[in-house]
């Protein structure tokens, strides 16, 4: 990494000093929680996208493990802001994390102590700039998605992305750039890191929170730009296997994806087997927003 500093509960230390004790209860029961943001390089610049709405999934994902952030918004947003200023980021990503640090090794995380990090790093197209504009080939994971009946599947939570893992790493040995992982019904849920549009008769379709999905910031971004559009949304879709095949077009949103097109589901090429004409638009949307080409929604920024 080409950074030096981490801010880690209340202090700025250099990179290689932000350690952990091997006994930590994150580490061994996989109890944090975190956030992904991005800071996009704008004409005003720093600009870090949606901070408020990741602030509220951070606090709130801490909710179901009764997990008490020790630190207020306002700390964690000065100490984000002077965590870019120092090491001098433009576009960067950004990551808030807590979790259960070392006390006791039950699987009650009892009165060990909440420890609160943040990094922030320069991080380009996380599917590769190459994704963005011709696509990548997906395949759907044989792991299936956990239900909210058995994990919060709204909370960001550091342990269950064991499951993300698992399904990526099962499509990156098959030869695919990433997956598709289906709920417990069968049903599409989401990428192993991003959530999903589907495209038919000039229509956006995306899994809704039944599905079991995370409630997905950028998934947002892009019901609102598409809306804006004319374009009709259903936000609450339940999306069959089969739909996948037929679809005329399909594409990833999240954090780290930002906007990717998909080509691909398995053996079976999507539409014309490159980015539509709506993931195009919507894409182009979306970094025309993000890179302040537009003086929309100004207030989705906070800028550095």
């Amino acid at each position: 990494m080409d950074v030096d500093t981490i801010w880690m509960d209340g202090e700025f230390v250099d990179w290689d000093d932000a350690q952990v004790h091997v006994l930590s209860h994150g580490l061994h029961y996989g109890t944090g929680i975190f956030e992904g943001v991005r800071c996009y390089d704008t004409e005003k610049g720093p600009a870090i996208f949606r901070w408020e709405e990741h602030l509220d999934r951070f606090y709130n994902s801490g909710k179901p493990y009764d997990m008490e952030i020790p630190f207020d918004r306002e700390e964690l947003t000065e100490a984000t802001l002077e965590l870019i200023r120092r090491q001098d980021l433009e576009g960067c990503y950004i990551r808030p994390v807590a979790f259960y640090g070392y006390d006791s090794l039950g699987v009650s995380p009892g009165d060990c102590p909440v420890t609160v990090a943040i990094a922030a790093w320069p991080w380009g197209a996380y599917l590769g700039e190459d994704a963005l504009e011709n696509g990548i080939k997906v395949m759907v994971s044989s792991w299936r998605k956990h239900a909210s009946s058995q994990i919060p599947t709204n909370a960001k939570t550091t342990g269950l992305y064991v499951n993300s893992m698992l399904a990526g790493e099962e499509a990156r040995r098959n030869g695919y750039r990433e997956a598709i992982v289906l709920n417990k019904e069968g049903n599409v849920a989401e990428g192993p890191g991003e959530n999903l549009f589907l495209v038919r008769d000039g229509e956006l379709y995306t899994p809704g929170l039944s599905e079991s999905i995370l409630d997905g910031i950028t998934r947002d971004t892009l019901i609102t730009l598409a809306r804006e559009r004319g374009y009709t949304v259903h936000d609450e879709a339940s999306i069959s296997r089969g739909e996948l095949n037929t679809a005329d077009e399909l594409f990833f949103v999240g954090t780290a994806a930002e906007v990717t097109p998909i080509r691909q589901v398995d053996n079976v090429e999507i539409g014309e087997g490159t980015r539509g004409p709506v993931t195009e638009e919507l894409q182009q949307a979306f970094f025309d927003l993000v890179e302040r080409r537009t003086d929309d929604h100004d207030e989705w920024f906070k800028y550095v």
